[in-house]
């Protein structure tokens, strides 16, 4: 994985403020999700928690967008991507990490300014990276997946945060949603198209090992898609093309599910002070259901519906 020369890129993105909005067919907070975002993101993926920002940023892919919902004062901003960006998270030094394609940038937002800092999958055209998060140790992990979604040539690593690439499990064909438990002992991590949510024992070195099915959803239901746990080292999952998120205990069990307006649920994560309050993302991707007019919100789920559960800080990257 070769680390590619630095530069600013001047990507002369776009920022606009867009209004904070609820639908008015979603008026009953108490039991149904509220849209807090304009509906037709192609791929809103990858929300995450800012506490410094009071802010919630997810992106949308294929829309080339990175979107942010500031939680003072329901406002919303967007700025245009020079390409696909897979996802974003949080950079101890400041600003943020995203992906491009297979490049993973330093991203600040204020100048907005790109540096490339090093490129995963270099040789493959068809793949690309595809979620992240990083651990309490300060480490990245992301995988990468099939865009043609045929061929089983994605992989699964850790990036330290010296930089250092490494490969840690494959074959994939789409990885995705990879979360940790509590005590950070374990890595939960799911292969999207065959519908396994896998947990792994991290080892100290930071290693994998023990793969294990945590879950695998039944037909009917859609594709595990992104993961976040809680503070009871409950295991969320978002459902793509099951219009619901689960919440499964820690030996695997389902515990409940909370149903979406929308077919094509993506990712989830825990926000606000108290991380009581739950933002999950939606995808518009082609062909949209008739049926489906909400494709592609960001929405919250009402925190009755959280049956008292909170989420875990969000980690940022130690490089």
């Amino acid at each position: 994985m070769g680390i590619t020369r630095r530069f600013a890129l001047a990507a002369g993105a776009a920022a606009f403020a867009l209004p904070a909005f609820a639908l008015p067919t979603l008026a009953h907070a108490e039991d149904t999700p509220i849209a807090r975002s304009h509906g037709g993101a192609i791929l809103g993926e990858g929300p995450l928690w800012s506490a410094a920002d009071n802010t919630v940023y997810w992106v949308d892919i294929r829309g080339k967008k990175l979107n942010a919902l500031r939680l003072a004062d329901n406002s919303a901003q967007s700025w245009d991507m020079p390409d696909l960006i897979d996802w974003i998270v949080l950079r101890k030094s400041g600003g943020f990490l995203v992906a491009i394609l297979r490049t993973v940038h330093a991203l600040t937002l204020d100048p907005f300014t790109l540096t490339p800092l090093f490129t995963i999958e270099a040789d493959k055209a068809d793949n690309r990276l595809n979620d992240a998060k990083v651990d309490a140790k300060g480490r990245l992990w992301t995988g990468t997946m099939h865009m043609p979604f045929k061929e089983k040539t994605a992989a699964f690593y850790r990036i330290d945060p010296d930089l250092s690439v490494h490969e840690v499990d494959a074959p994939y064909l789409c990885t995705n949603g990879p979360a940790f438990s509590k005590d950070g002992r374990t890595l939960y991590h799911n292969e999207t198209s065959e519908s396994f949510v896998y947990a792994f024992d991290i080892l100290a070195d930071g290693s994998l090992s023990n793969r294990r099915v945590f879950t695998k959803f039944a037909e009917g239901v859609g594709l595990p898609d992104g993961i976040t746990t809680d503070a009871d080292d409950g295991v969320w999952v978002a459902h793509y093309g099951g219009s619901r998120i689960s919440r499964y205990k820690p030996d695997g069990q389902l515990d409940f599910d909370i149903m979406i307006p929308a077919k094509q649920v993506t990712s989830l994560t825990f926000a606000g002070a108290d991380l009581d309050r739950l933002f999950v993302t939606s995808a518009a991707q082609p062909p949209v259901d008739a049926d489906d007019p909400h494709a592609g919100t960001l929405w919250e789920i009402p925190k009755a519906l959280l049956r008292g559960h909170k989420g875990l800080p969000t980690n940022a990257f130690a490089g």
